[in-house]
């Protein structure tokens, strides 16, 4: 996980399991999107839903189930910001495996029009400055 800036640490709830005894595949979507609720709450200092994003593109490739005994770990980092979409690349992992790997894309959105419009200059700032980003 050395390349990812930033980790966190979810639990696995009984609702999350499915009928085979394994966290639904269905969940991993959720998990990610904790897990950028906690980056932008940890990193930005502000709710995710101040962002005024959409997700727009999520792709999970899944590797080892997942159980209730586990306590999956999710890092993830920013690989590039472009000019109002946010790439985030994921690993989630339980007990020092990969469980999963992932990628979403956020765009930032005007709320009233729906349109696209530039990330914020200090949320780019922070997230460049928390990745190591130029």
């Amino acid at each position: 996980m050395d390349e990812f800036s930033y980790t966190t640490t979810l639990d696995v709830r009984v609702n999350d399991i499915d009928f085979m005894g394994h966290v639904n595949n269905a969940v991993y979507a959720t998990y990610l999107e904790e897990a950028r609720v906690d980056y932008f709450s940890d990193v930005l200092d502000v709710p995710l839903s101040d962002i005024d994003s959409v997700l727009a593109h999520v792709e999970i490739d899944y590797r080892t189930p997942i159980t209730i005994d586990h306590d999956p770990t999710v890092a993830l980092g920013v690989p590039e910001i472009g000019e109002s979409s946010l790439p985030m690349e994921y690993e989630i992992r339980v007990d020092g495996d990969v469980a999963a790997t992932a990628e979403t894309v956020q765009v930032t959105v005007d709320p009233k029009t729906k349109e696209t419009r530039p990330i914020a200059d200090r949320v780019r700032a922070d997230i460049a400055a928390h990745e190591g980003l130029k």
